[in-house]
């Protein structure tokens, strides 16, 4: 089986009108593929930015696959969220990004969004906190639902990750 092994770190995010940010991460995979160490999801801790708008996490990956197949290649999805002072936390955005299939260092930027509901829905979030929330989550990677809702940009969320391939030549993919 070809192996592939990603070693990196959630390193942050920049531009979200919230503070105190944290980030709730997965991978996603195909059917043929099996996780043979590390986890498939975690969470940072939270941050608020002192100097700048970059939120600092440097949360590691450490992720190692085996596969019988391209199809289905890793994909990162995550979950950005604000704590206020009362440590009541809502969604500051969803995202997600394809692990590259390319050997090597990696720097990703990873753009986000959150749905957007009625004015009603707005002006609680404003005052209460919350908002809308998707119901299912892979519809963040999954476009066949996604085009019909109403969004609003967040901000990016900063990865760099590092790739090894393993036997995939044996298998006629040139790397």
């Amino acid at each position: 089986m070809a192996e592939v092994h990603v070693i990196g770190q959630i390193m942050g995010a920049t531009g979200f009108s919230e503070s105190s940010l944290f980030c709730k991460w997965g991978v996603h995979t195909g059917a043929a593929w099996k996780l043979l160490s590390g986890v498939r999801e975690g969470q940072t801790q939270v941050d608020t930015p002192q100097v700048g708008d970059m939120a600092y996490w440097s949360h590691p990956i450490d992720l190692h696959f085996a596969t019988k197949g391209l199809q289905g290649w890793p994909r990162l999805h995550l979950q950005v969220w604000s704590q206020d002072r009362f440590g009541r936390c809502q969604l500051a955005g969803y995202g997600f990004c394809h692990v590259p299939s390319s050997p090597g260092g990696h720097q990703l930027h990873c753009p986000t969004w959150r749905p957007l509901g009625p004015w009603r829905e707005q002006l609680a979030r404003a005052f209460v906190g919350g908002g809308p929330q998707l119901l299912h989550g892979d519809a963040v990677y999954s476009g066949a639902d996604r085009y019909r809702l109403r969004t609003v940009a967040g901000g990016l969320v900063h990865l760099e990750l590092g790739l090894l391939l393993r036997h995939f030549d044996r298998y006629g993919v040139q790397c």
